[in-house]
């Protein structure tokens, strides 16, 4: 019998005994306002922000289609000058004359076809039952709650795709090219979760301009890959003022070190200076659903035990500003899946405020 020599007890030792530079232990106020400013700098150099380059948006309509109570708009828009978002722009019918609504960025993970799922476009049979699996087309649910819902590509995905997956058979439309694009982007100081917080960024820059969206109701929600950017994007950018993160809130020694995932996980020195618990308080105090199912495999060996104590940490930056009611933490009984019964509500709550 084969005896195999591992690094990754070694990795898991050195985790173990490493406390993040950047925790957020803070007891007042005013210690979490000067952490919180010290943060945010850490997290935009390692996700590498600082060597992306502003442009103009540049918006271009593709397409309109008319859907059962919305219209399916597909537009482009420049986040860096030579390099083009595809996104689904959902408006809901009955928008009138001057009237704004509340706009809610609905980002996707894997198995996702880019912004296909999130927009129920089921236009193949495998990409019909992700949806159905996942409960994926949480993007048709809020434009039925009256909010314009923006469901972007991220890069690698979908309609941006690299070359290594630019193929129509049904395995490369639900992959993604993670791996490629990370790869790329490491030895030049960036990272595949980077530039999805940087498109996000611009992204929200056309959104918030734009006549019939509310600039102070913009909301975000995801699930999986698609909670990974609500985490980090929602962490830097106070212009989102609700979120609901899905399947992506769990202590990172368990679920990325030891439970390998996608290499969009994966940022140089990133677990040096936060945990999950430390990037979620950067969100406090704005309203925040975090979702669980208690059977979803990516919580990492511990299960809830890998996910409650960093989602308390983030309870007592909340506390903080006694704002405690803010944060609400859905467990659910379920695989990895995108829930919606307390995400849905907050957007009732937060941003319609009804």
């Amino acid at each position: 019998m084969s005896k195999y020599y591992e690094t990754l007890p070694h990795f898991s030792a050195i985790m173990a005994k490493q406390e993040p530079a950047m925790r957020m232990n803070c007891r007042t106020v005013a210690e979490y306002n000067v952490w919180k400013k010290n943060a945010r700098n850490k997290l935009s150099t390692l996700l590498g922000l600082h060597r992306m380059t502003w442009c103009e948006p540049d918006p271009k309509l593709i397409s309109s289609e008319k859907m059962e109570g919305y219209t399916r708009e597909k537009w482009t828009i420049r986040t860096e000058p030579d390099v083009i978002m595809t996104f689904y722009k959902l408006v809901p019918d009955g928008i009138g004359e001057g009237e704004k609504r509340p706009a809610v960025i609905a980002t996707h993970g894997h198995g996702s076809c880019g912004k296909e799922a999130v927009a129920g476009n089921g236009f193949f049979p495998e990409l019909a039952n992700s949806i159905k699996t996942n409960n994926y087309a949480y993007g048709v649910a809020a434009v039925k709650k009256g909010a314009i819902v923006f469901c972007p590509d991220a890069r690698g995905f979908g309609e941006r795709r690299e070359i290594d997956m630019q193929r129509d058979d049904p395995g490369a439309r639900l992959t993604s090219s993670c791996y490629y694009l990370n790869f790329m982007a490491l030895p030049l100081g960036r990272c595949v979760a980077g530039m999805w917080v940087w498109d996000l960024m611009r992204l929200t820059d056309y959104i918030e301009a734009l006549p019939d969206v509310d600039p102070e109701k913009i909301g975000c929600i995801g699930l999986s890959g698609g909670g990974l950017q609500v985490l980090y994007f929602t962490a830097l950018e106070d212009r989102i003022k609700y979120a609901a993160c899905s399947g992506y809130f769990y202590g990172f020694k368990q679920a990325l070190l030891e439970l390998y995932n996608c290499s969009c996980n994966y940022i140089p020195h990133m677990w040096e200076n936060f945990d999950v618990g430390d990037i979620g308080s950067l969100i406090a105090p704005r309203p925040f659903v975090i979702e669980t199912g208690d059977a979803d495999p990516l919580n990492g060996s511990g299960g809830l035990n890998n996910v409650i104590p960093y989602v308390e940490q983030v309870r007592s930056a909340y506390r903080l500003f006694g704002k405690e009611e803010l944060l609400c933490h859905d467990i659910f009984s379920g695989p990895h899946m995108w829930h919606g019964t307390e995400s849905m509500k907050g957007i009732d709550r937060y941003l319609f405020d009804r």
